[in-house]
């Protein structure tokens, strides 16, 4: 039994048919729950651009600042060549409060010099294009080709991360572990939706501190692993 756990002696076994019910059960939730500002500029927008942009800005900041953030930016520049031409401090003024903003200022006029110079001013397809851009790390470069380009990625956040670890599924300490991992257990289907599944669950009901355990959807499959405290 793992440090931790409080819930029923349970015997999950993680194959496809329940996890096809985790996510039917993720999906009904987050029809009860505020659209992330991720999933709103792709559907607003269906840009790659806008999507690294607002991934950029998101690292280590709140959902909802991040999506007035994004909006003032994109109200000024919404082409990898305006923002290019954009200088630091107009950038800057206008993602604030984002975490970092002034880094995060100047990594997003030289991304978008970078996409204007070097790849005809599109966001690149490829993983390895991605990652070579100033500020992306896996994170934003399996986001982008995931809701960006519609290639199947999974995008591993601090929620994607310490959920499936909770509940079970995977037993791993380090974000691309986690990854790897999941790439083994989940259909193909879902490696682009898991993102916004857990993170709309782990923003709203299984939270990092006293997780709301008492009403969660997915009681019975979740081993608590880790779980001292909850609610």
């Amino acid at each position: 039994m793992p440090l931790g756990y409080h819930g029923p002696i349970m015997n999950t076994i993680w194959n496809e048919p329940t996890i096809r019910d985790l996510v039917a059960r993720l999906e009904l939730f987050r029809e009860t729950c505020r659209v992330t500002t991720l999933v709103e500029v792709e559907r607003a927008t269906r840009s790659p651009f806008h999507i690294l942009v607002a991934c950029v800005i998101s690292l280590r900041t709140k959902d909802e600042v991040t999506a007035e953030a994004s909006a003032r930016l994109f109200d000024l520049a919404s082409t990898p060549e305006a923002l290019a031409q954009l200088d630091e401090a107009t950038i800057a003024k206008a993602i604030f409060p984002a975490g970092f903003y002034n880094t995060k200022a100047r990594q997003l006029r030289q991304i978008s010099a970078i996409l204007v110079d070097q790849h005809d001013s599109k966001v690149p397809q490829n993983e390895t294009d991605l990652l070579a851009l100033p500020g992306v790390g896996r994170k934003t470069a399996n986001l982008v080709l995931g809701i960006g380009h519609n290639i199947p990625a999974i995008c591993v956040d601090t929620h994607v991360h310490r959920i499936p670890n909770r509940m079970g599924m995977v037993s791993t300490s380090k974000p691309e572990q986690t990854e790897k991992a999941l790439m083994v257990l989940l259909p193909t289907d879902v490696w682009i939706p898991i993102n916004d599944l857990l993170v709309t669950f782990g923003q709203n009901q299984c939270h990092p501190v006293s997780p709301r355990c008492s009403t969660c959807p997915l009681d019975d499959l979740c081993g608590r692993v880790g779980v001292e405290r909850s609610r």
